[in-house]
């Protein structure tokens, strides 16, 4: 019986392994065509019309999101973390209206900060096709690390850790 479970257990993790390694060659290709040039927003609305200034010379996140994405659902709490802790800035794509988007975050307990791309503009402008996808610039504004679909915490933070060099 032990025997069996250590070989189901094995075959559990050979699988994840497997598993991690497509996802990330899938996301690697997918982010082959995203904007790789300098970030250039600095003054930003966010819901509410609230204007809002990224700061200098700190690394930033960027996540593209919609409210209609079931992944990006489940990856909500990873940025909402992050957002304690680094610049982080949300992108809602497609996902109607200010107090759409509001009612969102409320049901879900998230209060990071929220651009409504409700035409898809910015969305276009970094070429971005896949919900989520989160872009993390250096201090100097330059993309250092892009990702396509899910990320867990502790990914993220390495990632912006990395990103203050």
């Amino acid at each position: 019986m032990k025997q069996k479970i250590k070989k189901s257990a094995v075959e559990i993790v050979k699988f994840l392994i497997i598993l991690t390694i497509l996802a990330n060659i899938i996301s690697y290709y997918k982010s082959s065509d995203l904007n790789k040039n300098q970030l250039e927003l600095n003054n930003i609305t966010l819901l509410d019309n609230v204007q809002y200034k990224l700061p200098n010379n700190k690394p930033v996140l960027i996540h593209f999101w919609a409210t209609w994405c079931p992944i990006c659902k489940v990856e909500a709490p990873n940025i909402q973390t992050l957002s304690k802790d680094y610049e982080v800035i949300t992108i809602a794509v497609g996902s109607g209206d200010d107090d759409t988007i509001k009612e969102y975050l409320k049901e879900n307990s998230l209060d990071f900060k929220v651009i409504n791309d409700y035409d898809s503009q910015l969305a276009e402008k970094f070429n971005i096709t896949v919900y989520p996808t989160t872009l993390i610039y250096d201090h100097k504004r330059n993309l250092q690390f892009s990702e396509v679909g899910y990320t867990s915490t502790i990914g993220l933070y390495l990632r912006m850790w990395w990103a203050n060099f």
